[in-house]
């Protein structure tokens, strides 16, 4: 299980939640006044992690969604192979291939230190 369940009035700006089953940074929260019979709902607008993608929901604010666990680490490059780069985990010492962003592709080299994300048992590059 990578993901928590939260309620929507718990979610902030900058945070992450799952919409449509893709983790999302949430970039506008607006929330409306309760109605006469109903209860106050909530739009939260986000922007999705690894294809950039704009997405929303409206619910209202006890509905329970779903907030994806995200783990900020840091890795050494390895190797440059084509469009992906062979990194090292600075803590567990493990060993895989991510794919290189556009934004980072003239700033890699080998032996550097980076910043990656993992969510939903995707990793991202997120700093060099």
């Amino acid at each position: 299980m990578a993901w928590e369940q939260a309620e929507v009035r718990a979610l902030k700006e900058g945070r992450y939640v799952l919409i449509d089953d893709e983790p999302c940074r949430i970039t506008s929260l607006s929330t409306s006044k309760p109605g006469k019979h109903g209860e106050a709902k909530a739009r939260v607008e986000g922007v999705g992690i690894f294809d950039g993608q704009k997405r929303s929901f409206v619910h209202p604010v006890s509905h329970k969604v779903k907030v994806p666990m995200i783990d900020k680490r840091a890795g050494q490059v390895l190797a440059i192979v084509g469009n992906e780069v062979q990194m090292m985990d600075m803590v567990t010492y493990e060993t895989f291939n991510i794919p290189i962003p556009d934004e980072f592709k003239d700033d890699l080299k080998e032996g550097a230190e980076i910043q990656y994300l993992i969510a939903m048992d995707r990793k991202k590059i997120t700093r060099v």
